[in-house]
């Protein structure tokens, strides 16, 4: 179960990932504002990645 979870995360992070980069271009953003972006939305989606793991596991 843990190797499943692992794939599905490494996908779901390097989705989101692309999409921040098509969102920085579109509006483009400075280049000083982007690792701000890319840090917050990777530390929410991990956030949200691990509460979705222990609730797997635990239920």
């Amino acid at each position: 179960m843990l190797f499943v979870f692992v794939i599905f995360a490494f996908f779901t992070l390097f989705i989101f990932n692309s999409l921040t980069m098509r969102l920085c271009l579109q509006t483009e953003m400075s280049k000083e504002k982007q690792p701000n972006v890319f840090r917050t939305i990777n530390i929410l989606i991990t956030i949200l990645l691990v509460s979705s793991y222990v609730e797997v596991i635990y239920t």
